[in-house]
Order: C-alpha cells, then sequence, then structure tokens
C-alpha cells in the first residue's frame, strides 16, 4: 500500500483559492449560484465539510470540471484522515489466495 506523506489538499482549499478568490466572489454569492444554504458552503470552505455526490455535481457544474475531480479530491482527504487517525486498520492481516476456500 502506498503511503500519502504529506495532507492532501481539502477541496474546500481548492475551492477558495482557485476560484472565489480570482472570481472576487464571496461564499454567499457561490452558496446562491450552487443553491446551497451559506451554512454548508462555508463549512465545506473552512475545511470542516465533506463534498457530497451532490455537491460534487454542483461544483462540476458551476466549475466546468468532472464530478470526479471534487469526489477524488474528498476521497485523498478521507482516506489520509483515516489512514492516519488510527492504526487499528495495520491489525488486519493480508489474505493469501492460497488460504481462501470458496465453495461453489
Amino acid at each position: 500500500m502506498r503511503k500519502m506523506k504529506r495532507r492532501p489538499l481539502h477541496p474546500g482549499k481548492i475551492i477558495k483559492e482557485d476560484y472565489l478568490k480570482p472570481l472576487n466572489m464571496t461564499i454567499t454569492g457561490l452558496a446562491s449560484v450552487l443553491d446551497v444554504s451559506r451554512k454548508t458552503l462555508s463549512k465545506l470552505i473552512n475545511e470542516r465539510g465533506t463534498v457530497s455526490p451532490d455537491m460534487a455535481l454542483r461544483l462540476s457544474r458551476a466549475f466546468d470540471t468532472s464530478p470526479e475531480f471534487w469526489f477524488n479530491l474528498q476521497k485523498n482527504c478521507d482516506l489520509w484522515k483515516a489512514e492516519n487517525a488510527s492504526r487499528e486498520w495495520q491489525k488486519v492481516k493480508p489474505l493469501s489466495p492460497q488460504l481462501l476456500h470458496i465453495e461453489a
């Protein structure tokens, strides 16, 4: 398994730095364009919220990107967080194909 050394960029940071600032747009203005509440978008921008499938579709439409782009950013953050929050997952032993006996 490949270990991510540094924390990936949160989608909220991308929205803030690559879209809001260059467009000179406020969170309220973008929330209106996306047709979501200001609170929902603010949580995402401030890295306290996540990109849902619905939000990925809205962002992709607004910024002419793919929903997968936004979902992948979120997935990378979630995996990094899970990998670094606990070591419990490392207790799982890898399975060997010889050990698997699938009966038909």
